[in-house]
């Protein structure tokens, strides 16, 4: 047997500790501290506080970080079952659909069928593709005055220099183009 092994002496710390844990005894203190004691809060599900500079929630008995991503995490993540059916979701369709419509691609073929048969999907689908222009038209207004709004003052070069543009976009022939291009998008809508 190798002798460097146990050249070390035990000290009374390390008998508590072993003794301890022989009878199971394995949280117990095996001497006292001096000097610093922290603060303990208690908190309880739902509470939320700010300690370092972070904010802290207890969810499911489980202390976590509150972050500016988690609602980007919420929209991202899907359930392993469908909310309505309760089976588990593929990773075919289902994630689509799920995203789109908040269940599996099964409960959306049942819902399809019953408003085919009550002679509603027509309006459904008219609903659907309406609200999706309305959204386009609203994303395109905006990139529109974005860059109507946009100065010419100068611009940085990847090499560091500023440039000084002449010229500019027309504002009135912009509002106009943009007027057209809405009426007819309205009148897809109909």
């Amino acid at each position: 047997m190798d002798e460097n092994v146990l050249k070390r002496e035990f000290g009374k710390k390390d008998v508590t500790r072993l003794r301890n844990l022989m009878t199971g005894k394995h949280g117990s203190k095996t001497g006292q501290s001096v000097g610093y004691n922290k603060k303990q809060s208690f908190y309880k599900e739902g509470d939320i506080w700010e300690e370092d500079g972070r904010k802290w929630t207890i969810k499911d008995g489980i202390k976590q970080n509150i972050t500016k991503m988690d609602k980007a995490k919420k929209a991202y993540l899907r359930p392993l079952c469908c909310p309505k059916c309760d089976k588990i979701m593929n990773k075919g369709a289902d994630p689509g659909y799920y995203n789109q419509f908040g269940h599996c691609f099964s409960c959306f073929k049942k819902f399809e069928t019953y408003m085919k048969a009550t002679g509603m999907w027509d309006d459904f689908v008219k609903k659907t593709a309406n609200g999706n222009i309305d959204a386009f038209i609203k994303w395109y207004k905006d990139l529109v005055n974005e860059s109507i709004n946009q100065t010419n003052a100068g611009f940085v070069t990847e090499a560091g220099d500023v440039e000084k543009w002449h010229g500019g976009l027309d504002k009135e022939k912009v509002i106009e183009a943009l007027d057209e291009t809405i009426k007819l998008w309205e009148e897809a809508k109909k």
